[in-house]
């Protein structure tokens, strides 16, 4: 992309696709992108180091839900919650 960002997608166990990004960085910083599902492999993998997350106040019904299966979460991390006027919410989880 315009800029030098540059774009990886893999088949592969977050330990195994961090190391190849990893390497690809050279020493840069490594984002994750993905759903819910990637989310929760890494965070229980213990691999994030720092998390962003918007949550937005709107009732689906559906989907996959991030924080199932990562009881307790809040004791790995320093978190941060940052509501807006919309209602938004930035939520922070720094190691």
């Amino acid at each position: 992309m315009e800029g030098g960002t540059t774009f990886h997608f893999l088949d592969a166990a977050p330990a195994d696709a961090l190391e190849v990004a990893l390497d690809a960085a050279a020493g840069q910083d490594v984002r994750i992108g993905g759903g819910p599902t990637v989310m929760r492999a890494f965070l229980a993998a213990g691999l994030v180091d720092h998390l962003h997350v918007v949550q937005v106040p709107i009732v689906l019904g559906r989907g996959v839900r991030l924080w199932d299966g990562l009881e307790a979460l809040e004791q790995q991390y320093d978190v941060e919650a940052v509501s807006t006027p919309s209602g938004v919410t930035h939520l922070t989880f720094t190691r």
